[in-house]
This record gives structure tokens, sequence and C-alpha cells, in this order.
């Protein structure tokens, strides 16, 4: 069954062996940076937890001394101090619990968001093509999900299971002592629970990986139709991704219901076990208190101490469940932090001052990263010179590499060969912030974001982010420029929230504040990705006209896909099998290329096919 994507997942730490795996301990230790300044807390929640637990084991010394010495002898005045001394004991184990819990919640909660924030400005760092490959869904679930199971574990589970263990080794300590006979018997016991709890990390670290990266593909699914919605309902295929989406879900069911069937085989286990060891203590501890060889209080403690322990016993279950699957979203955190970052800022970078504009494509080789080895370079050896002021317009057919090469000037990607240059320095001497100070780049696909026109126009200024005067200025001139003046039609004007990726404007409105910001980021090379597909042709003539005055100033590299763009350019580079066949002006190049007339030609019927279609809708 085929579902609406193609989901991948990085490499599986916990699918099999391998050179690199880890075991359980080494991955979490590799929590220990982000967890360092919470130690001294999470130490003494310990602290107060083994506390309540050593309270806990004296109960049974007090009933030992009760039974044997004050209900022995019948004394009945002492019963009532030894009764309160259980009471002071009780109300201070409770004490030390809330002790505990005091400690380790906030300090959790500091761990969680240090490794959200991380997270993030790692996904903010890696490159696109990181973004290309991984899921939406799949890097939401890390994000959400699996850092909420860490900051949990981290205040819950990793305390209480060693504290559980080290009450475990302290309690069969007091056991032997009690008698060793008893004690022996009950360790003999235990030792089926190691050796299960050994087997069970094998078993469920797979099955919860695998959960794990179901959730994320279910979560990716309902991402893609939430933000697909207008295309479901506009082709009927509602049923469908539903259908898609309870295949996902179903299969999803099967695991969790895998990893219950583990969890439940574990707490056989720890339910059955001591249960036998309770009863085969008992019978022996009754035929050594008949043989004068165990005391009535002695037997009493020891199964008081051995009560005690039952807790901790039976909540190794679901202390390594939690713990293997923090393991493996630890591990599903760290595909990420670990992805290869191959668009870095050099070490020493070079700083232009004042840019003048030139930029140049010199011999401009590229291929994506996953494309077979077989497949040709999509850009082929490209050589072209934008100089200081000048408006270039890129053309060529439909998938020719036109848009790939604008992504190279502000090293979305970076060449697979040759250079791109900003006066006369490769961009990849330049800091990625300082490169993309200078060029600024609007795209076909408008992207908005929850917040106000206004954050959204100035995003690429971030010194603008308070209101002044530069600011307001700087808004309302790249509004201009946009023919974007119905901002100030909205309900709160340039201050409206534009909703979700902008989706509460239209097509051509959401191009328009698109356009505005990489007009108003004031940069010294503009590149416009054909940003104006989603306007009419009066709206287009008009943003043409106030781009001219603009575009004086400024070098433009300009992706056309309409005629009346190409008029905006001082001169126009054609794009032809990878490699630039042609530049010059319009109207030298229709008298020269043959290929660039078809070009024209196949530009100018799609804009009168678009032209029947808006006279047909008015």
């Amino acid at each position: 069954m085929t579902t609406l994507t193609d989901h991948t997942h990085p490499p599986d730490p916990a699918a099999g062996p391998g050179p690199a795996r880890q075991n359980t301990l080494q991955v979490m230790l590799r929590l220990y940076p982000f967890a360092r300044p919470a130690v001294p807390r999470l130490a003494l929640g310990m602290l107060a937890a083994l506390l309540a637990a050593l309270v806990a084991l004296a109960i049974p010394q007090v009933l030992q001394r009760l039974v044997d010495g004050t209900l022995s002898r019948q004394e009945a005045g002492q019963i009532w101090p030894a009764v309160l001394l259980i009471l002071g004991l009780g109300v201070i184990e409770a004490v030390l619990i809330a002790l505990r819990r005091w400690f380790v919640l906030g300090p959790g909660t500091h761990i969680e968001a240090r490794m959200r924030n991380a997270l993030y400005a790692r996904l903010q760092d890696l490159p696109v093509s990181f973004h290309d490959k991984w899921p939406s869904g799949q890097l939401l679930s890390r994000m959400v999900s699996d850092l909420n199971l860490i900051r949990r574990w981290i205040s819950f589970g990793l305390v209480l299971l060693v504290v559980n263990v080290v009450t475990i080794l302290i309690g069969a300590v007091i056991l032997v002592s009690m008698n060793w006979v008893l004690g022996v018997i009950f360790l003999v016991c235990s030792v089926p629970l190691w050796v299960v709890g050994y087997l069970f990390e094998g078993k469920y670290s797979a099955v919860a990986r695998r959960s794990q990266d179901q959730a994320g593909d279910l979560a990716t699914a309902v991402e893609e139709s939430v933000h697909g919605i207008r295309v479901l309902k506009a082709f009927g295929r509602g049923k469908f991704a539903l259908k898609n989406f309870s295949v996902q879900a179903e299969s999803l069911r099967g695991t969790e219901i895998e990893k219950a069937r583990a969890i439940a085989g574990i707490w056989l286990w720890l339910l059955m076990v001591p249960d036998v060891a309770f009863a085969l203590c008992l019978v022996a501890g009754v035929w050594l208190a008949s043989q004068n060889e165990l005391s009535v209080g002695s037997l009493v403690a020891f199964f008081a101490t051995a009560t005690v322990l039952r807790w901790p016993v039976e909540s190794i279950g679901f202390l390594l469940s939690m713990t293997f699957d923090t393991r493996t979203a630890t591990d599903r955190f760290f595909d990420v932090l670990d992805a290869p970052n191959s668009i870095t800022d050099p070490e020493h970078p070079v700083t232009i001052d004042r840019p003048r504009g030139r930029l140049a494509f010199t011999n401009v080789h590229f291929r994506y990263p996953d494309s077979p080895a077989r497949f040709l370079d999509l850009l082929d050896g490209v050589d072209l010179v934008l100089e200081p002021g000048e408006t270039m317009a890129l053309v060529g057919l439909t998938g020719c590499g036109k848009s790939t090469l604008t992504a190279l000037t502000t090293r979305l990607y970076d060449v697979t060969e040759g250079a791109v240059t900003l006066d006369g320095v490769d961009v990849r001497d330049l800091g990625r912030e300082e490169l993309r100070r200078h060029l600024s780049m609007a795209f076909e696909d408008a992207t908005l974001f929850s917040a106000s026109v206004r954050d959204n126009v100035l995003l690429g200024r971030p010194e603008w982010s308070e209101r002044s005067i530069e600011a307001d200025a700087a808004l309302e001139q790249a509004l201009q420029v946009a023919q974007a003046g119905f901002a100030h039609d909205l309900p709160q004007g340039v201050d409206t929230l534009v909703g979700e990726e902008g989706m509460s404007l239209s097509g051509g409105q959401r191009q328009r504040i698109a356009l505005a910001r990489a007009v108003a980021a004031r940069p010294a090379v503009l590149v416009l990705d054909d940003p104006l597909s989603a306007l009419d042709v009066d709206t287009e003539a008009l943003v043409e006209a106030a781009l001219r005055e603009v575009l004086s100033s400024t070098t433009a590299l300009i992706v056309a896909h309409r005629p009346s763009t190409v008029m905006l350019a001082d001169r126009v580079a054609l794009l032809e099998n990878g490699r630039i066949t042609a530049v010059g002006r319009h109207s030298d190049l229709l008298r020269e290329s043959e290929h660039y007339k078809f070009v024209i030609s196949s530009l100018e019927d799609e804009e009168r096919r678009e032209s029947l279609r808006e006279e047909v809708a008015r």
C-alpha cells in the first residue's frame, strides 16, 4: 500500500549490530552535557529518595524489637512509644519523598528546554539538503514527544532506577544478616529477574525505535493532510488520505501491541518470582521458627523488609522499559545533532564592508547530493557575470536548473565544482550570516510565518524589530514597491497576524508580501525566483514599474517565466543543457538565438493562456 509520501528514516541504531552501535549506558551518557547544571539537584533528589528507602527499611527493625521484646513480655506501656516511632518514621519517609520531587522536577524542565533549543538551533543550521530528505513529522516528534520522554526519565526514571537498585542491594544485605538461609533463598530467586532484564533490552529497544519512527510518520501524514486539505477536497480524495492514514495508524497499533507484549512478558517474571520467593521463604521461615533457630520477631521483620523491597523489585520492569524508550529517544535526538553539515562558515571568514554587488558564476557545476551517478550534472559549467547595478533575467525551459542556480548564490546549496563570487570573493569564504545580509531572495513559493505583516516584511532586518521612523519608512517603501498596500486594509493594518504560512491571504497577496520582504532587506544583490507568478497582468505591471526604481541601484538576478518580466532586465541569460548558451539584450537574442526565440514563444503562449483564464474567472 502506498502512502502520500515516501518516508525515509536515518540509520536505526537499535535495528541491529554494527561497529558504531553504543550500549545503553554510552548513549545515556551523551545527555550529560545538557544535564550538567542540574546534577547537584538531581543528586540531592537521589539522596532524599535513598534516605526515604532507608527509613522504610528501618521500620521492620522496630517491628522486630516490638514483637520480640514488648509484645513477648506483655509490656503494654512500651507499645505506644514503638507505635509513635513507626509513625514518625513514616512521616519522615513522606517528607523525604516530597523533597525528592521538589529537587528533581525543576531541573528536568530546564534540561528539556536546553535540549529543545539545541535541537532547534541545529535544525536552523543544517543545510536545505537535510530538510529535503527528512519528513517534518519526524523532526516534530523528536522536538516534542522524544524530549518530553527524556525529561520524564531524568526527573523520574533515572532517580528511581538508581535508588531502587541501591535499595534492593541494601535490603538484600539486611535479609542475609537477619537469616542467611532465608536471605540466600531470596537472592537465588532474584537471579532470573536480572537475566530476563538483560534479554528484555535487546528485544524492546528495536521495537521501541520502530514505534517512535512510526509515530513520526503518522505526525507527518497528519501535517501533510492539514496543509494539503485544499487539494484533497478539490479532488475529492479525503477517503484516500484517510485510508493511507489508517494503514499507518494500524501499523503503529501493531507495534504498540508488540511493545505491550514485551512489557507484559517481563511483568510476568517480576510478579511471579517475588511471589515464589515469598512462598519458599515462608515455608523455610516457619520451619526455622519451629526449630527455635529464628524468632517470631525476626520472621516478621524479614517479611516486612521483603515487602518493602517488593515495590523496588516490581518497579524495575517499567523503569527498564522507560529507560529503553528513552535510549531510543536519545538516539533519535542525536540523529539530528550528529547529522553532517556540509554548508558551514569558514574558519577565517572574509568580510566585505561595502559590497558593490558584482555577482559572478565561474565554471559552476552542480548535482543534488542523492542524484544517481549515471545522471549528468544539472548545472554543467555555468559562466555568468552580473555587473554592479545590473539587472539580469534568467530564462530557460522548465527543469533546466534556473531555481537551482539562484539557490547557489546564498549557499542554500554549495556548488559541486567551480565558484560563485560576490565582488570577487567566493561566497564560501564569507560567513553565512554576512552573505545572506548582502544577498536577498524572493521565491516563487512564497512562505510567510505566523506573525504580523510588519514582522514578515522586516524579517531580513532584525535591527528593525522595534518600531522606529527608519523601520516604518522601509516598511512603507517595500509595501509600495510590491504593490502590497492591501496590508493597510487588513483588520489591524500591518500588525494583522497572517496566520500559519500566510494561508489567510491569497496567493498573489502572499507573493507581494514575500517580495516586499526581499526589497526591505536592502541587499547589494537581489535574487528573484519568479516572484510574480501569482499576480495578474495589471498588478505585475505596477510591481515591475516600482521595481525599476529599486533595481536601478541594486544588482538583480531574476528568473523570468513571463516575457513582461524579461523586459525589466538590462540583459538576458539563456540557460540550456546546464550551461549559459547566450547572454545579451532581449531584442538581440531574438535575432541571434533560435532556442531563445523558442523559449520566449513558450512563455508568451503560457502568458496568453493565463490571461484567458483570468478573463474567464472575471
